[in-house]
């Protein structure tokens, strides 16, 4: 873990792939040659993606700063945590980072100023929330936005203790008096350098970490925006489009894709929800938090909050929570030959 705005390599690394195979294979009555010869195909396609994807080069633009400035009243203080898709790795200017597009969305539907920390960091796992919740404690944040998991995945972290570690930072968040807004482990089964069978995997463990982080998150008081395969079929049909240089981290469109899900969530957490029409495809409802979490894992662009249900926050199954599909601000046809100029981006300039 490095100093806040410092690079490390980060490729997805796939140690634990022959192990997941190896149980697999012998666990459905296959043969140990089976199973060796399942392993020799998950590594190979591992050693693909590694020498495909391209190594961290450069930091993403730094973000931090006052937006909004022209609007009255105190500033509101975010600061936004977690990985490189957090970082805005992938992107050349600062005002197309998650970070600069939050900032700029919640300052003009809020009308005041909206101060901006970022403490995210290239390449950082779960673990080294710890590191940035600290610095950012000291921010007094009114909203944090954490955006992690990815690395967790292709580093094969466990579970359990990738969650423990993110539970452990929203708590101290939340303890401090800020808000919440966790985007759950994005699915790497999208990448394309990434082949199956090593594909499948990918997406399995990505749902795995993302429920996980959805039930420990809400429990802790916080609230959730799955970002699934990053909110939609468009990353899956139009790749050159929505992914950056490096197949890899989002574009400055995909970015904004990923922002637009997560603003209205953002406002909400803060008090500020604003009901969007309905659409074909909403899913909303009261259910418990774990089939929330698991329905969230399924439908990208969900939020998952605590709810009570006749005076409760627990009923049978656990916890409840509440679903919702709040619709994509900014988000419309997108039909801009380029990125920059769609619809998306320049709702949030």
């Amino acid at each position: 873990m490095g100093p806040v705005g410092s690079v490390v390599p980060e490729r997805p690394r796939w140690p634990g792939a022959w192990r997941v195979a190896r149980v697999a294979a012998l666990g459905t009555g296959a043969t140990a040659a089976a199973a060796a010869a399942a392993t020799g195909v998950l590594l190979g396609q591992a050693r693909r993606a590694r020498r495909i994807i391209p190594m961290a080069e450069a930091p993403p633009p730094r973000c931090d700063g006052v937006y909004g400035a022209k609007f009255p009243g105190p500033a509101l203080t975010m600061v936004v945590l977690g990985d490189s898709i957090a970082a805005g790795y992938g992107v050349h200017r600062r005002r197309e980072t998650p970070g600069a597009l939050l900032a700029t969305g919640l300052s003009r539907r809020l009308q005041r100023p909206v101060r901006l920390h970022r403490f995210a960091v290239v390449g950082a796992i779960s673990a080294g929330l710890k590191f940035q919740v600290e610095a950012a404690l000291e921010c007094e944040p009114d909203v944090a936005v954490i955006l992690i998991g990815g690395n967790d995945v292709t580093n094969r972290a466990p579970l359990g203790l990738a969650v423990r570690h993110l539970v452990e930072g929203v708590r101290a968040l939340r303890t401090a008096g800020a808000e919440v807004v966790v985007g759950t482990c994005p699915d790497l089964g999208t990448i394309r350098p990434i082949k199956p069978p090593l594909r499948w995997l990918a997406r399995r463990w990505s749902r795995q970490l993302a429920a996980a982080q959805t039930v420990a998150v809400v429990s802790a008081g916080g609230w959730t925006v799955s970002l699934g395969d990053l909110l939609g079929p468009r990353f899956t049909a139009e790749p050159g489009r929505m992914f950056a240089w490096d197949r890899f981290h989002p574009s400055a469109e995909g970015y904004a894709v990923a922002a637009a899900a997560i603003l209205p969530t953002v406002l909400a957490a803060l008090g500020h929800g604003a009901e969007r029409r309905p659409s074909p495809t909403r899913v909303e409802g009261v259910r418990s938090l774990p089939r929330a979490a698991h329905e969230a894992a399924r439908h990208p662009g969900t939020e998952v909050s605590g709810t009570q249900v006749r005076g409760s926050e627990s009923g049978p199954g656990g916890r409840w929570a509440q679903l919702r599909r709040r619709g994509l601000f900014g988000i419309g046809a997108m039909s801009s030959p380029t990125g920059a100029d769609s619809p998306a981006v320049e709702e949030f300039r």
